[in-house]
């Protein structure tokens, strides 16, 4: 969804464990404007051109969303679901030449990207993984 996008930064890298980082609206409007577009729609309908176009109105509501999602440890329902379909890579006849691809929900993708950017400050932050030879 975000080929070659670096997101911004989180606030408060030196937050407590456990704590909810402060997901900054500019961070949600940023990663609606950078959609790829060539991607395909998640079984919520909603196309990623309509994400970018939309990124002012949906930028709060989402940003809500992902607090309280951050907060319960939980994930709306409809964004569990995910359509798998078989892409062909090659010859239709053999079934080895096919691998699945996920549809999944353009705000569940975003919602991925401001975790993804946590988990990744924190283990910089941390030095969880230490260069080798140290």
């Amino acid at each position: 969804m975000f080929s070659g996008y670096q997101p911004p930064e989180l606030e408060d890298r030196d937050r407590e464990h456990n704590e909810v980082p402060r997901i900054q609206g500019e961070m949600v409007s940023d990663l609606l404007h950078h959609s790829d577009t060539h991607k395909s729609m998640g079984l919520d309908g909603i196309h990623p051109m309509g994400l970018r176009e939309l990124a002012e109105v949906l930028t709060e509501p989402l940003s809500i969303i992902y607090k309280e999602s951050w907060r319960n440890g939980e994930v709306p329902v409809d964004w569990r679901l995910v359509n798998v379909r078989p892409i062909c890579k090659g010859q239709k006849k053999d079934v080895g030449n096919y691998r699945s691809v996920s549809l999944t929900s353009g705000p569940k993708k975003t919602m991925k990207q401001i975790i993804l950017s946590a988990i990744t400050w924190h283990v910089q932050d941390n030095q969880v993984i230490r260069p080798m030879g140290l």
